[in-house]
């Protein structure tokens, strides 16, 4: 998978690829797919939703220019299977879900593989999770009709953010880096990512984080 479809795409970053090679991506998945799990396609996880596929989650992790001493916040946690690799990357993640099934799920995955510097919080991603902010980085993993502007403002001096914007259909994916109070803006290649549903994303209302 490593080989395949990440390094020979342009994926240069060798901790990255180190920790795509270690961590078992069938774990994340139902049983009856683990034949499929190192494919290069997103595959349904329940719930509507999907875990997206390794060569999208290794772009936007390497677009996010991970350092051993960040704090982020991953955005859509799903299987677990994008903050349990930030994990191995980072010192601290914190991960919102806002399907409690999925958060629960993710939870126990994770406890299994040792990812003891994840927190799993249920609510609406679209909000961030203040009370654990700063952020040295943020990673969506769910496409925006904008960039939220609570994710922003949770951004560290220094931070960077990796979200899919545009509509339901396709999305490109938007790098922001914060410096002082400005934010710059870079966009990147196209993709296509289940809706972020939320407060600041296609407007549904889902409680605050617990």
């Amino acid at each position: 998978m490593v080989a395949d479809q990440i390094a020979r795409r342009g994926i240069r970053d060798p901790r990255l690829l180190a920790a795509m090679r270690e961590l078992p991506r069938h774990e994340f998945l139902p049983e009856k797919d683990w034949p499929h799990a190192y494919e290069d396609r997103p595959i349904p996880i329940g719930e509507g939703q999907t875990i997206s596929q390794p060569y999208i989650v290794a772009a936007m992790t390497a677009a996010l220019e991970c350092r051993p001493d960040d704090h982020l916040l991953d955005v859509g946690t799903g299987s677990g299977y994008q903050a349990a690799l930030l994990a191995r990357l980072v010192r601290s993640v914190v991960s919102i879900e806002r399907r409690p099934a999925l958060a629960a799920r993710a939870r126990a995955t994770l406890g299994r593989l040792g990812c003891l510097n994840v927190t799993v919080l249920e609510g609406d991603g679209s909000d961030g999770v203040p009370a654990f902010s700063p952020y040295d980085g943020v990673l969506v993993a769910a496409g925006a009709p904008r960039v939220p502007a609570d994710l922003t403002a949770q951004l560290a001096h220094g931070g960077r953010m990796v979200v899919p914007v545009g509509t339901s259909e396709l999305q490109h994916l938007m790098v922001l880096r914060r410096t002082g109070e400005r934010v710059t803006e870079e966009t990147r290649e196209g993709c296509v990512f289940v809706p972020l549903v939320g407060r600041q994303g296609w407007g549904v209302e889902h409680p605050a984080p617990k």
